[in-house]
């Protein structure tokens, strides 16, 4: 096959991550490509981790039945939809119908975003300035989304948008959490009082720990949540740990069985570690009053 070029006033091959059919004024704007077609380090490792994530989600939107709209994929925590951005360039253009929906709290992404998209044509593309949230509430969105994804959500947010996927019935959820700080300080709280309890305490006395196994155990209660909401998990790596520490990617997939023993152990977790008081926004164990 033919290399690409790029015009200008020294046509130059553009580098191997591009791929064929791919908008190459879409990877200059993301500051991916430099403006001669260049690729540096950082960006390399930027768009391998969004590819491989792109590979994922693109067989799930393939799984999707048909429909007269076309899918919908709610990106939580968008930044400048570097991902958002990918995936209709690669699937939503050729496919020519379906609607991505950027959720973003920054203001100035969202405009420029928006901005962007028209510039290339992306029509179905939106974007909203709500949090993860408030966007539950928003009635820019569909009733029902297809696929939610949360790509380094910080901290709660990834709760955030699993309640938003339960909401809209998604089909999938796609999470890579970040910065999970919010059990890591109820673990703080009490923790003399914990070492007294049970040995277990020993796996979080020090604060280095503590981040870490409050990092572990939230995002196995998030699996737990899933499952007991009727969600399949599953719980691989996104890229190479010489990438990202932050690269746990969750998988799940609606199929309508809850399993009552993943709440029931989401309750003795919470018991058993002293942050019962997480129950009661976090975890809410509600079943699903429709199934999709």
């Amino acid at each position: 096959m033919k290399k690409q070029t790029v015009t200008g006033n020294a046509p130059s091959q553009l580098p191997p991550e591009v791929r064929p059919g791919q908008s190459v004024e879409l990877l200059k704007q993301l500051h991916i490509l430099t403006r001669d077609g260049k690729l540096n380090q950082d960006s390399r490792r930027k768009l391998k981790q969004v590819y491989h994530l792109f590979q994922f989600i693109e067989k799930l939107l393939q799984e999707l039945p048909a429909s007269d709209s076309g899918p919908t994929l709610a990106d939580h925590g968008a930044g400048k939809s570097y991902l958002g951005f990918i995936i209709y360039d690669l699937f939503f253009k050729a496919l020519g119908q379906g609607t991505i929906y950027g959720i973003e709290t920054r203001s100035e992404l969202v405009e420029s975003s928006k901005a962007l998209a028209q510039k290339l044509g992306f029509e179905r593309m939106r974007f909203l300035n709500v949090s993860v949230a408030e966007s539950t509430q928003s009635g820019e969105l569909p009733v029902q989304i297809d696929v939610v994804t949360a790509l380094h959500a910080c901290d709660t947010a990834t709760d955030d948008a699993i309640a938003f996927g339960l909401q809209k019935k998604a089909r999938f959820m796609v999470l890579v959490p970040c910065c999970q700080a919010e059990l890591a300080r109820a673990l703080n709280q009490n923790k003399a009082l914990h070492l007294q309890r049970t040995p277990l305490a020993e796996l979080w006395r020090h604060p280095l720990h503590t981040r870490e196994m409050g990092s572990q155990l939230t995002n196995v209660l998030r699996c737990l949540y899933l499952e007991s909401q009727g969600y399949s998990v599953t719980v691989t790596e996104l890229v190479g740990w010489e990438h990202s520490m932050k690269n746990e990617l969750i998988l799940a997939r609606y199929t309508g069985q809850k399993k009552r023993a993943s709440g029931e152990r989401l309750l003795a977790l919470l018991k058993e570690f002293g942050v019962e008081a997480l129950m009661g926004g976090r975890y809410p164990l509600v079943a699903r009053s429709e199934g999709v």
